[in-house]
């Protein structure tokens, strides 16, 4: 997540299209971006497991319910606020981005109903809306009519008018979120206090391998969901091309690639037990939204101070001339960061009497 913000911020000038246009960018930047790919369905999986987690805590499916529909009413409006002005420093916006923390906002209201369901019927809805939603792809309505703005919530990547000083980017479309927040609650069992170990491993290897192995046999068949990859005269290009799958709205291959190694992930961190480096990490994990906003209002600091500093040197923009400078950036913030993370997570486990601290 880091490394695609700090290329938001600083690479700006070298702006990536969805899919990527294997013919104009370097590798570099292409690895770049595929791994940030990861970070976003990982995240709303989590969320749904979360919620399973939570239930298991408290009094079940009743108080979910209501913390998901608070939460999610939470995080749009943080969307609205906090998150856009750090991207955007501007008041009052002229254009506000519906990202990633909306999708998840809307996909908790979404599952605040969907809790109710059996847990078999919720894991079947959830794989059908991961699977089938790229047949509506080809739906489209009228610019500017309702049906459109709907429409662009649910399914398209495109622009709503709000009104004629504000416009709102969809750029996170959540109908396929649903699916994947709905599928992290589903597995919520394979994580309860009474699952061996070794069989909740299991599970994750067989889901995760299991996905990756029908992201490679759909993608080569070329056909669904997806703008078909192709043969390069370079093996590198033709294997970009392989793997250059859709974010908005993400495709069932794109899913079934990035849920595959998240998956994984979680069996590998799961395995390494209680190393050190595992307890530095969780101290993120402990103040998730803090990190958040935290590093967007930073990233948006630095940039400032180097447009003071050193004026655009890129057009319209400040920017680095190397992904490795992207790296480097995005290899430090976390070190920077840790302290103010660590002392706001501690504020949260010292003042259980501040319930609003639940929410960050």
């Amino acid at each position: 997540m880091l490394l695609d913000h700090v290329r938001e911020t600083f690479l700006l000038h070298r702006q990536v299209s969805d899919p990527m246009s294997i013919d104009s960018i370097e590798p570099a930047l292409f690895i770049s971006r595929t791994l940030a790919h990861v970070c976003a369905p990982v995240f709303v999986l989590l969320t749904g497991l979360s919620a399973w987690l939570y239930g298991q805590k408290y009094q079940g499916r009743r108080d979910v319910s209501a913390f998901l529909f608070k939460r999610g009413l939470f995080l749009i409006v943080l969307e609205f606020s906090l998150v856009n002005f750090a991207w955007t420093f501007q008041l009052p916006p002229s254009v506000i981005y519906l990202q990633v923390i909306w999708a998840i906002g809307l996909s908790m209201i979404a599952l605040a109903a969907l809790v109710w369901l059996p847990r078999p019927l919720l894991i079947t809805l959830a794989l059908v809306i991961m699977a089938l939603h790229n047949l509506l792809d080809a739906v489209h309505f009228a610019a500017g009519s309702a049906q459109q703005s709907a429409w662009a919530i649910l399914h398209e990547r495109s622009w709503i008018e709000a009104s004629d000083n504000l416009r709102l980017r969809t750029t996170y479309p959540v109908l396929p979120w649903i699916g994947v927040i709905a599928l992290g609650y589903g597995l919520g069992p394979w994580f309860a206090n009474a699952m061996a170990p070794t069989l909740r491993q299991r599970y994750l290897s067989r889901a995760g391998l299991g996905a990756l192995v029908g992201f490679v046999l759909l993608r080569a068949a070329n056909g669904y969901g997806e703008k078909p990859w192709q043969m390069y005269d370079s093996s590198l290009s033709t294997l970009m091309s392989f793997f250059n799958v859709t974010k908005y709205p993400p495709s069932l291959l794109f899913l079934a690639l990035t849920l595959g190694i998240g998956l994984l992930l979680l069996l590998a961190l799961e395995r390494a037990g209680q190393r050190r480096w595992i307890g530095l990490l969780a101290v993120f994990g402990a103040a998730p939204m803090f990190f958040y906003l935290l590093h967007l209002y930073v990233l948006k600091i630095l940039y400032v101070a180097c447009v003071a500093l050193f004026g655009l040197n890129h057009g319209d923009y400040f920017g680095f001339d190397s992904v490795g400078a992207i790296w480097w950036v995005a290899l430090l913030l976390p070190i920077a960061l840790y302290w103010p993370v660590r002392w706001f997570a501690g504020l949260k486990a010292r003042r259980r009497d501040m319930a609003w601290l639940k929410y960050l």
